[in-house]
């Protein structure tokens, strides 16, 4: 919770404020005890009624005064909580944003969905209740201490004795509970993953019929989780049988000694009471402070994960904010003995060198997995090369700020994702300012003549489309603007043979682009300008498809698979 201060700088008023206020209804509640006691001792024994409404009338006024100040820290503690959660909320989602794909990949969806909700809630939580009890709870036992020591001092040794046993009691729950509270977060974000998981696929489980297997697993998780909470539960059970056995034990002593005493005229009857209500608050405040305890454990084990989130390096930076002077002579994309591995393992891409002149059209084809992907991912610098260079218009992609590459660059994925709005608020992606006739002429080229209105509505993940409408939608956001490059990642795979012929054909008009088109089918590329061929992560041709056919193998055995060879 401590590394999370920071959020708290614009708070700092309330801060204070609020706990003072707290405080400040601590001192007032000690004085009831005293007050009550002079009511029985002075007013109701020596039978005055004058000295009772007087002390009544006290009493509700420390009361209403009491009230007013817990009011008061109520609503700076909500304020503060609120408004710090709010901004660990927006600061986490924005460092997620500068995240490279690898610590996403590292991390899971999942878990930073659980880290940006529940765990910011018990944060939240944590913040409110700390403004609210952290004080008052130990000013009221230290408190109700040394006004039990003014008013005995031998009976006030019952009081130290049993709070110290009770403080021992929250540490030993507090001490074994906490790592309970970090599994139980830890298996929140695996049915997080699972109920992802279920719900985006639920079409392929109702098609395998694997509901019951999907139910099983998804039950198995929240036993677990059930079977984490009971025993923390179990362990924060024993907080309040605990310590209201040892404070009524000592209110039994106290009532006990107390006789004697005020048998022997060493005490007042309105002392005893005084000092039962002082144990009596003793007690509440260690019940509030053991329940605090709990609230601490679990919020700690929430900040250290939201706190490893924070702590977490891009492992691909910005190394230039200021936009940087292209060669506009140079090729428009060039690989120069480019490796790359995901991580310690076998490379990915080795030795990789090429290049892509301005308004050409240029297709990669390969077998699955032979790293067409991760070729793409290089030039839009999702990741960073282990060897070698990626230059775009003669610049290394790494000098390059974010937005002027990316900039450059109209992007359709492999898979087809579409957010909710409006058509229209899909296709300014690209380029935010882009006419309603620019965007047409995008949906036009890329074959998406089935929409007419712009503000036809999109629903999550634009389920309400086909598989081959959502491509041609992410084609005509790519190309809304006229990018210098577009690269198209497997993107004809949903359409038709006709239809992929007429968007190329389309694409093609416009020679001031550069495109780069990974594709597994052999006629998307037969006419292209260059093909590259990879294998295995290495560049096994390059050429025009009748160059390939002759000297390259691989190519050749890729096309003989898909046609005839007459048609080749």
């Amino acid at each position: 919770m401590f590394k999370l201060r920071r959020f708290l700088k614009e708070y700092k008023l309330q801060l204070i404020v609020g706990p003072l206020c707290k405080l400040f209804e601590a001192v007032l509640e000690l004085f009831v005890p005293l007050v009550m006691a002079g009511i029985i001792d002075n007013g109701i024994l020596k039978n005055d009624t004058d000295y009772i409404i007087k002390m009544g009338i006290v009493l509700l006024l420390l009361a209403v005064v009491g009230l007013s100040s817990a009011l008061v820290c109520q609503y700076m503690a909500s304020y503060t909580s609120q408004g710090a959660g709010t901004k660990i909320r927006d600061a986490l989602f924005k460092h997620i944003g500068t995240l490279s794909h690898k610590e996403l990949d590292e991390i899971g969806t999942p878990a930073l969905i659980t880290r940006m909700t529940s765990d910011i809630n018990a944060v939240q939580a944590n913040v409110a209740m700390t403004m609210r009890l952290l004080l008052r709870a130990p000013f009221l036992i230290i408190g109700a201490l040394v006004m039990a020591c003014f008013i005995n001092l031998e009976l006030s040794i019952i009081f130290f004795v049993s709070s110290l046993i009770i403080a021992f009691i929250l540490y030993l729950v507090m001490s074994k509970s906490l790592p309970f509270y970090k599994k139980i977060q830890k298996s929140l974000d695996r049915i997080s993953l699972l109920s992802r998981e279920n719900l985006s696929g639920n079409r392929v489980i109702r098609a395998f019929s694997k509901q019951k297997a999907q139910d099983d697993n998804l039950n198995k998780e929240a036993e677990n989780l059930s079977a984490l909470s009971v025993r923390v539960g179990r362990l924060s059970a024993l907080l309040n049988p605990a310590t209201y056995a040892v404070a009524y034990g000592a209110i039994i002593l106290i009532l006990y000694f107390g006789a004697g005493k005020v048998n022997s005229g060493g005490l007042m009857s309105g002392d005893i009471v005084a000092l039962v209500s002082y144990m009596t608050q003793i007690l509440l405040a260690m019940i509030v402070l053991a329940n605090l305890v709990v609230l601490l454990s679990r919020g700690s084990a929430s900040a250290s994960r939201i706190n490893a989130v924070f702590e977490i390096e891009p492992s691909v930076k910005e190394l230039n904010s200021n936009e940087i002077q292209t060669d506009e002579t140079a090729p428009k994309v060039e690989f120069k003995d480019v490796t790359f591995s995901y991580g310690g393992g076998d490379s990915e891409l080795e030795n990789i060198s090429f290049k892509i002149e301005r308004g050409t059209f240029t297709g990669i084809i390969g077998t699955t997995g032979a790293g067409k992907s991760t070729l793409l991912s290089l030039i839009m610098r999702y990741y960073d090369t282990s060897s070698g260079e990626v230059l775009v218009d003669g610049r290394n992609v790494k000098d390059y700020p974010f937005s002027q590459l990316r900039g450059k660059i109209g992007v359709v994925p492999q898979k087809s994702t579409l957010f909710s709005g409006t058509i229209r608020e899909n296709m300014l992606w690209q380029t935010p300012d882009a006419s309603d006739e620019e965007i047409f002429r995008a949906l036009k080229t890329a074959q998406a003549d089935f929409i007419d209105d712009l503000d036809k509505r999109v629903s999550q993940g634009g389920l309400n489309f086909s598989g081959g409408q959502r491509q041609r939608l992410c084609i005509a956001r790519a190309i809304v603007g006229s990018p210098e490059l577009v690269i198209l990642d497997d993107s004809f795979s949903a359409l038709d043979f006709a239809t992929e012929k007429k968007l190329r054909e389309e694409l093609l008009k416009n020679k001031d682009t550069t495109y780069i088109v990974v594709t597994q089918r052999c006629s998307t590329v037969m006419n292209a300008d260059k093909i590259l061929v990879l294998e295995d992560g290495r560049l096994e041709g390059e050429g025009t498809h009748k160059e390939l056919i002759k000297n390259c193998g691989a190519y050749r055995e890729i096309c003989l698979s898909q046609l005839k060879e007459v048609e080749l």
